[in-house]
């Protein structure tokens, strides 16, 4: 049978090959709670012996886009399993999850072990950061779907809230304050415009050097791994100072932050506040994008933004330079008719 599904395109043996090699990555992400080792047909994870007494479980799955075809195309791929990660466990702590176990699943023309171990090497590393175990996992071989050095990356996360804890943003009210978490560059969305505005409209490559991204390559500016909040936000979440969050992702500023509250509240957000990054400033020239599409599109230089009190702030700021976080105040809540971001 073995020799048939080979004469089909799938090379059984490289399976097995990449099971082993990826076993010493995700030993590293045991935590708390894991049960069994990694083969099984599912996965386990103890909640009993988690010291939640009103246990939510949040879940959460995503993929990291065409994000991947720059790393395809770099023939770098032991970050963009971070990414995978990021995208998910900031989705689930953006409503006040702990991260538990990290699944992930892995579709190829051509399963290439040390290829494949290279991407799972990035996804532990991000589960570390993160402090999820990473406890199962699939990895598809499909050459009448995929070419050869083609491949596709999904996650899925869940973690755990105390009922108490739970971010939903129901007390969020005009006057609270605005504050913001830097990015670590584009993170994982818009790559479709990115390609589109260096790769295509320009002819650049992953070698380029713009003067705007001060030595760096194109390459390694866009495969920056997506930032993980997890441990910095955690600590403030369960002091319940914290009423909202919301993770930058796809649709930018303008999409996602007005999910954190009800309607007849805005966020004005006050542009001047933080520096937006060299890559931004790239993407708008060289793309003639107009700025405040910028702003719909990409997180801008601020990966997570935080509704908080305005009594609690001072705590706030300092709990999160106790942590040698930079934080930035980029704005308010006011009453509108509308839900929207007001942008100055």
């Amino acid at each position: 049978m073995a020799n048939a599904y080979t004469k089909a395109g799938v090379d059984v043996k490289a399976g097995y090959e990449v099971v082993n090699r990826i076993k010493k990555h995700v030993e590293k992400t045991k935590r708390l709670g894991v049960m069994g080792a990694l083969g099984g047909f599912g996965s386990c994870f103890d909640l009993s012996l988690l010291n939640v007494k009103e246990p939510i479980l949040i879940s959460g799955a995503d993929g990291v886009g065409t994000k991947l075809l720059v790393a395809i195309s770099e023939n770098k791929h032991d970050t963009i399993g971070i990414d995978c990660v990021a995208m998910c466990v900031n989705d689930i702590v953006s409503q006040g999850a702990e991260p538990l176990y990290f699944l992930d699943y892995i579709a190829t023309g051509k399963n290439i072990p040390i290829r494949l171990e290279q991407v799972v090497a990035g996804v532990a590393t991000g589960c570390f950061q993160a402090g999820a175990a990473l406890i199962g996992g699939e990895t598809a071989e499909m050459p009448g779907m995929y070419k050869e050095n083609d491949y596709d990356l999904a996650g899925f996360a869940v973690g755990v809230a105390e009922k108490s804890q739970l971010i939903t943003g129901e007390s969020i009210k005009e006057g609270d304050i605005l504050l913001g978490l830097a990015s670590s560059g584009i993170h994982s969305n818009g790559y479709s415009l990115v390609r589109k505005v260096f790769f295509e409209q320009n002819k650049f490559d992953g070698s380029t050097l713009l003067p705007e991204l001060n030595g760096k390559t194109l390459a390694k500016e866009l495969l920056t791994p997506t930032r993980i909040y997890v441990k910095t936000l955690l600590p403030l979440i369960k002091k319940n100072l914290v009423k909202g969050i919301a993770h930058i992702t796809g649709g930018g500023f303008i999409e996602n932050i007005p999910r954190m509250f009800g309607k007849g509240l805005a966020a004005e957000i006050i542009e001047d506040t933080w520096p937006i990054l060299p890559i931004f400033k790239a993407l708008e020239k060289y793309g003639k994008v107009p700025h405040n599409e910028m702003f719909e599109i990409f997180n801008m230089g601020i990966g997570m933004v935080l509704v908080v009190d305005a009594k609690q702030k001072d705590i706030v700021e300092a709990k999160f330079q106790d942590q040698g976080e930079k934080v930035y105040e980029i704005g308010k809540i006011s009453e509108q008719k509308e839900n929207l971001v007001i942008i100055h």
